[in-house]
């Protein structure tokens, strides 16, 4: 379906297209392109073609460019080995590469660092990878993933975190979003089905299990200094569970992200699968309304914009053509104040120039998402 609410895009979109500054993020306007894995970094090192995928997203009028998951500086950061990596003299000189090409676009630059825990990568399920880790030894429910972390182990863990951060200041990025959501590192020690632990990082309440990711936010803000912006991206579902809530309240939500926002967290990123889904029965708002209602901190949205369904099930099969009739919701939710920016996934995957050809009301031409775009070579993206 290629349905438009309107015939004039550009003019609904307008509002969208006002900038914002948030410390060093000076985003030309509110639109981002949303973390993807692509798996075309061999060894670690991200390609040529790589950095030309994320210059033509920018170049097509993409404001903010976060990139796909890129592994810290620790060895059992990923569990894939064609996953990029944001450490060391040969991947951070790839990676510098993607930003210089993505500001002569005029785009700003952000890399998502990102740690899988006890994950293994299902895409790649017999990659070689370091032996993994995870608070408690599960990656779900019952589910064994990773050796339980020591410490010592989560010490350095906080450490590598820091020293990618204070890279990604270095060779110029704009920005970091840390990939608190998913299922992954962060989010095995916030949900209390997979962290057991009985030391300060695990307890009954979700404020003692935020204390990893509020120390892992912590150890950046001093590696990168007061001025350089820190976003967290959080997500109520995991993996193993599309239907779980971590905060089940506003009251628990506030008491999950404020030990992150004391640390130094400056933007959330809320990943839910719809955005246009009320997060709590009996108020309107989304994920990102609560979470911006609770915190006061900007907030990115994200979920299914301009698909016709959720991103699980493409995960399963089939092909999702474009929708645009929810644009119009999505308009009326950012002047509500409900988000701040909004980060744009399959759609970009799929056709780089989207938000050029909607804007210019060119329908027809817009790439539907298959779910084997995500893994062909980024010269076809």
């Amino acid at each position: 379906m290629t349905t438009a609410p309107t015939d004039d895009l550009a003019a609904l979109l307008a509002p969208l297209h006002a900038s914002l500054t948030c410390k060093s993020l000076k985003a030309p306007n509110r639109f981002c392109m949303a973390p993807m894995s692509r798996y075309f970094a061999p060894g670690g090192i991200l390609s040529d073609e790589g950095a030309e995928y994320y210059r033509r997203r920018a170049a097509a009028g993409v404001g903010t460019i976060i990139t796909e998951g890129t592994g810290v500086a620790i060895d059992h950061t990923v569990a894939a080995d064609t996953v990029p990596i944001f450490a060391g003299d040969e991947p951070l000189a790839a990676w510098k590469g993607a930003i210089d090409a993505v500001h002569a676009e005029g785009g700003m630059f952000v890399p998502q660092l990102w740690h899988v825990g006890g994950c293994i990568d299902f895409n790649f399920p017999d990659s070689p990878h370091a032996e993994l880790v995870s608070p408690s030894g599960f990656a779900g429910p019952d589910v064994p993933g990773g050796r339980a972390m020591t410490e010592s182990d989560i010490a350095d863990t906080a450490a590598a975190f820091a020293e990618s951060a204070r890279a990604a200041k270095d060779i110029g990025c704009d920005a970091i979003e840390l990939h608190g959501a998913h299922g992954y590192i962060f989010d095995q020690f916030f949900w209390d089905r997979t962290n057991l632990r009985d030391d300060r990082y695990g307890g009954p309440d979700i404020a003692d299990r935020a204390t990893f990711a509020a120390e892992v936010v912590a150890a950046c803000r001093e590696a990168v200094g007061e001025d350089f912006a820190i976003i967290m991206r959080v997500s109520q579902w995991k993996t193993y569970d599309y239907d779980v809530k971590l905060a089940r309240d506003p009251d628990e939500m506030h008491r999950w992200l404020d030990p992150m926002v004391r640390a130094g967290v400056d933007i959330f990123h809320a990943s839910q699968r719809r955005f246009w889904e009320p997060e709590y029965e009996g108020d309107p708002k989304n994920l990102g309304g609560w979470i911006k209602e609770v915190t006061g901190k900007p907030v990115i949205t994200v979920g299914s914009i301009g698909m016709d369904r959720d991103l699980m099930q493409d995960f399963v099969e089939g092909i999702s053509s474009p929708m645009l009739g929810r644009l119009e919701d999505l308009v009326a939710m950012f002047e509500r104040g409900e988000f701040d920016l909004v980060a744009l996934g399959r759609v970009l995957l799929a056709d780089p120039n989207w938000l050029e050809k909607v804007e210019q009301r060119r329908i027809d031409e817009l790439t539907p998402y298959d779910r084997a775009t995500a893994l062909k070579q980024y010269e076809h993206g």
